[in-house]
């Protein structure tokens, strides 16, 4: 298809998603109107939002949500529950999670604005959900180092870069890895001062992306090559639910979990995170309950984005240990 071939389907695609979309009329008025056929016109439409021209998003009614949202801020001390419908796609969950997450930002983000942006599909699918934003000199940066084997999509580098081409304003890197072999390796890269630099400045972000991991051997970690199943499975006997960012695992207190894997990434840590205004955890999978509600109760996290299911399971699982708690 040449350039102008190309041109004149985005003008046909928009007038048609106009029409329908925005002025509510049928596929027959439309054909009709413009002299195509209704099958055509159908199929444009289902293009327009394979393009991304049409941005259609079902969200609950607040009447819904409304009532396990208040649940969720009432227990968690949180300022806000971004709360998705489920869907049996894990894909189509991720985007409805982050579309709730991308339309807070739309809404919070203002000029001058630091925000720290962690790594994984959760983090990475905001950027790709942002839509008509309105361009803010806002600065986005690396709070995690970056993988060779995360992928560009999941690097913070390059979620960084395509948050900025959504929302205007720059993006900075942190010129080191997630992962190193050993403490002491972490701490002599904390004393290099490129490095140095990119983290006091992600210090001092007023919004922080992070995503919240579970342990186990499907986990993003070990598909990356940064543990063994065996890392995983110890770690699991050792009480640890899940990580924050990719950096601290904890228990499903809320506590740092006692795990060899402690202390091996280059990033923004829980104690880090405390000191910015608006921490927004996303988690849009079903296997991730039990390691949200560890990073619920260690009391960083101010704004949650998750599934409707999610949600129950988290409220279900903190009341039961809580019973359990004081049995013991």
């Amino acid at each position: 298809m040449n350039e102008r071939q190309d041109t004149a389907d985005i003008d046909l695609m928009t007038e048609i998603s106009t029409l329908y979309y925005v002025q509510g009329e049928t596929q027959e008025v439309i054909a009709k109107r413009l002299g195509l056929s209704r099958i055509r016109v159908g199929r444009l439409l289902k293009r327009a939002q394979v393009e991304g021209i049409v941005d259609v998003r079902v969200r609950q009614h607040p009447a819904v949500s409304a009532e396990i949202e208040f649940e969720l801020k009432r227990r968690f001390g949180l300022k806000r529950a971004l709360i998705a419908l489920d869907n049996a796609d894990p894909d189509v969950q991720r985007a409805s999670v982050a579309s709730l997450v991308a339309d807070h930002l739309s809404r919070s983000l203002a000029d001058g604005q630091i925000v720290a942006v962690g790594m994984g599909r959760n983090v990475g699918a905001v950027a790709d959900n942002v839509f008509g934003a309105e361009s803010l000199n806002v600065s986005f940066v690396c709070a995690i180092g970056g993988s060779l084997r995360a992928g560009e999509y999941m690097n913070p580098d390059h979620i960084c870069r395509r948050m900025a081409s959504k929302f205007g304003g720059d993006s900075e890197t942190l010129y080191a890895p997630a992962l190193v072999q050993n403490s002491e390796l972490r701490d002599a890269l904390y004393d290099n001062p490129t490095v140095r630099q990119t983290l006091d400045r992600a210090r001092r972000a007023d919004m922080a992306l992070i995503g919240v991991g579970d342990v186990s051997e499907n986990s993003n970690m070990v598909r990356m090559g940064w543990f063994t199943p065996q890392e995983i499975a110890e770690a699991r006997l050792s009480g640890t639910v899940g990580d924050m960012m990719g950096y601290d695992f904890i228990d499903i207190h809320g506590r740092p979990s006692a795990t060899p894997m402690q202390g091996r990434v280059i990033g923004l840590n829980i104690q880090d995170l405390t000191r910015v205004p608006d921490v927004i955890a996303i988690a849009s999978e079903n296997t991730k309950a039990v390691g949200i509600l560890g990073a619920l109760r260690t009391g960083v996290i101010d704004t949650l984005a998750t599934s409707t299911s999610n949600a129950h399971t988290i409220i279900r699982l903190d009341e039961a240990t809580r019973r359990g708690a004081a049995v013991v």
